[in-house]
């Protein structure tokens, strides 16, 4: 069963990297700034690290790894929402979607680019 499981991990974090490929690549048409770096080469393990700017000193960066998945947001430098596992890939899927829905026409995507933190804050 368990390296079944392992196998299936593998899978998984194959699929998040070609994914983060695809979305700094959909962040870069929209005028955004955003980087994906991948590392490994599929056989002992893969990985990636996907960093996009999101507004005036406002960024998200998020790891991919055989050792885990994390959701790291910031502004000015300060860390302001940290997700892992499930949380950061829902994470990662709200702001896939938003920015499908978004790239219809709109000028100025940062305006209105909604984010973890804020997220947090309204549901307090």
């Amino acid at each position: 069963m368990f390296p079944r499981l392992a196998e299936h991990y593998r899978s998984v974090v194959q699929d998040l990297v070609m994914s983060l490929q695809s979305l700094a690549i959909s962040l870069q048409a929209q005028g955004l700034s955003a980087t994906c770096y991948v590392c490994g080469d599929g056989h002992d393990g893969q990985g990636a690290s996907f960093v996009a700017a999101l507004g005036e000193a406002h960024m998200v960066r998020f790891l991919v790894s055989d050792f885990g998945i994390s959701w790291v947001e910031s502004h000015n430098g300060h860390e302001l929402v940290k997700l892992e596992g499930a949380d950061a890939i829902q994470e990662l899927e709200r702001l896939a979607t938003f920015l499908q829905r978004g790239s219809s026409g709109d000028s100025n995507p940062e305006a209105t680019l909604p984010t973890a933190s804020s997220s947090a804050k309204s549901s307090d």
